[in-house]
């Protein structure tokens, strides 16, 4: 809500309009004025009741009239001889918030930074927008520059008041605070142990009993699928591929140990499910990202709905893709070297007879479009 405050002359000038009980303070001094009645104030081209007062060759009007009749409420401030004007029907706006991680952080080409983020707050997983309108700080207050933002720092952020209703949420960055960096682990479990104070995850070599790592969890250590959904401590084993963000700061112990902050899990049904199979849920998840990539001049050739289009887990191996760019080219070849699942997404079009349905590719670890499948 927007105030506009005003210090106060305590004079009969000052206090036009405002209750007699003020005059009582003995804080007004008395003046001499004229009352122009034949003079008619309107406002937006509506005449009011008002009517100026002249002193001194200045026109003055009742505090509380004017204010109504310029759309604000007036409140009169005896203690510190104020007036504050309250916009009437302004409202506060509302910023959703999240506690966090940056996962991934590029710029884009309208000037924006693309900041996608895990954490805890109004929603788990996010990507907020941040551009020359974010106030970007640091933890004491000191401007901090998008350019600088990286992987696996901490965030506290404001975003909204208007979220996309795609998948993950879009939104614009309204404040963030940058906190400390934080390292990061991408490799297998090794073992999982509860213990008094928490839980302990171990990373190490097959066959080597004493781990290179140690990661401290507790109550403020938050643990997601990389669609940053809640994963229980118990539902974590050996072998489980995961992305720790711990530290900065280190033990000097045999081996380091550290605090974890995050702990994101990089399988769920995507990854784990038979081939061709996907819960309900999930495909549609996956059909509301598909559609948010989708180029727009594609979607007009689209006959099939969006929430239509076929979903299946497939084999990268023998899947006939074209990746457009050098990073989907890269991203590929990885997936086909260990022969990675995919999510395929298809749609039928007005050209199918021509050159065969739309089908795109997504790796469902990143999130990310690989490419499109060949068309006849």
């Amino acid at each position: 809500m927007k105030h506009k405050k005003l210090l106060v002359l305590v004079t009969a000038v000052g206090l036009l309009g405002t209750s007699a009980a003020v005059g009582a303070s003995g804080l007004v001094s008395k003046v001499n004025g004229i009352f122009h009645k034949e003079i008619n104030i309107s406002v937006n081209g509506k005449d009011t009741s008002m009517h100026p007062v002249y002193i001194d060759g200045k026109a003055y009007l009742p505090a509380r009239d004017a204010a109504a009749a310029f759309g604000f409420n007036l409140n009169w401030s005896t203690n510190g001889k104020t007036i504050e004007f309250t916009g009437q029907g302004e409202e506060k706006v509302e910023y959703a918030k999240m506690l966090g991680v940056i996962v991934d952080v590029k710029p884009t080409d309208d000037g924006q930074y693309r900041i996608e983020a895990l954490g805890k707050g109004n929603t788990s997983w996010i990507i907020l927008y941040a551009d020359k309108d974010t106030i970007l700080t640091n933890e004491s207050g000191e401007a901090f520059a998008a350019k600088d933002l990286k992987a696996g720092t901490r965030i506290q952020a404001e975003y909204g008041p208007v979220v996309a209703m795609s998948f993950p949420g879009q939104s614009h960055a309204h404040k963030i605070i940058v906190g400390s960096e934080s390292l990061v682990k991408e490799d297998v479990i090794q073992s999982v142990e509860k213990t008094e104070d928490g839980w302990q995850v171990s990373f190490g070599k097959d066959g080597v009993a004493t781990p290179e790592l140690i990661l401290n969890g507790g109550k403020e250590t938050s643990v997601l699928s990389f669609q940053g959904e809640s994963v229980k401590w118990e539902d974590l084993k050996a072998g489980t591929k995961v992305r720790a963000y711990y530290g900065p700061g280190t033990t000097r112990s045999i081996p380091p140990q550290s605090p974890l902050h995050y702990l994101v899990v990089l399988t769920d049904d995507a990854t784990s499910a038979p081939l061709g199979k996907l819960s309900a849920e999930v495909a549609q998840q996956y059909r509301e990202l598909a559609w948010s990539i989708l180029p727009t001049e594609q979607k007009s050739h689209l006959t099939t709905k969006k929430d239509d289009a076929q979903v299946a887990i497939i084999e990268s191996n023998n899947a006939a893709i074209i990746a457009v760019t050098d990073a989907q080219k890269k991203k590929l070849a990885e997936l086909k070297a260990v022969n990675a699942p995919l999510i395929e997404i298809k749609y039928n079009t007005d050209q199918d007879e021509l050159i065969g349905p739309l089908q795109m590719a997504i790796d469902p670890v990143t999130k990310e479009l690989v490419g499109y499948f060949i068309r006849r």
